[in-house]
């Protein structure tokens, strides 16, 4: 499930791309087959980060030409073990909305970002997310959990801050709103529930499978109540 569209984050060969807070790789499995370029994970969870991993070993890359490149590490967002200018692309997908300090992440961002790269930031759309928080308390409330609800200004406001120039904006994921809305009506984690396993097949087979009903669906969907807002940024040159 991609949220960054990688066209418009421009990513080519030859470069070195960070995706920060990995999760579990789809966006660095994404940009790993989608360019001749070096990959980097970092992620807080050892164990999304092994998870990761696995999802290269499970699918390598068996041209003996190829250029491609992949590291993988445990890492704070707040406290980036990389060189400044390191970096000629980096996304943050669904990261920022779980870190108390995330001005501090932003700064960092920057600072590994080389002159001229690009910087793609996602987090969870305002209004979507507030009809989640208001069906339920232990859809947010619980360790790694979201801690804040961003307005798209504020995040915007805090990434110009640092310098960076806002240049594109689309939503993604419509089809998945509805998902969670029913997921806290019947309850977060009542994952048998049969409305809720109607529903999750529906999106597997999306995602899977990419029929042209659901491209269609999104395309509407989106734009009117997409789960996630996604903001590009570019680096000036000094």
């Amino acid at each position: 499930m991609q949220t960054v569209n990688l066209n418009v984050l421009g990513l080519k060969d030859g470069q070195r791309v960070l995706d920060l807070g990995c999760g579990q790789g789809r966006h660095v499995h994404a940009m790993y087959y989608f360019a001749h370029c070096h990959v980097v994970g970092v992620d807080l969870g050892f164990e999304d980060v092994v998870r990761t991993r696995q999802g290269f070993e499970a699918h390598p890359d068996i041209d003996p030409a190829t250029r491609r490149a992949f590291s993988l590490s445990v890492g704070d967002a707040l406290r980036l073990p990389f060189a400044d200018a390191t970096f000629d692309k980096i996304v943050c997908s669904e990261v920022l909305e779980h870190i108390l300090d995330y001005v501090q992440a932003v700064r960092e961002i920057e600072r590994v970002l080389k002159p001229g790269g690009i910087f793609a930031v996602s987090v969870p759309r305002e209004w979507p997310e507030k009809i989640c928080w208001a069906l339920s308390d232990d859809y947010h409330n619980e360790p790694g959990g979201h801690v804040r609800i961003f307005k798209e200004a504020q995040l915007r406001s805090s990434v110009e801050d640092r310098g960076l120039i806002y240049f594109h904006r689309h939503f993604a994921h419509g089809l998945h709103s509805p998902y969670w809305w029913l997921k806290c009506a019947v309850g977060v984690k009542n994952n048998d529930h049969p409305l809720v396993r109607l529903y999750h097949r529906f999106l597997v087979w999306d995602i899977m499978k990419g029929p042209r009903l659901t491209k269609a669906l999104e395309a509407v969907a989106g734009p009117l109540m997409g789960k996630s807002v996604v903001l590009y940024f570019s680096k000036d040159v000094a």
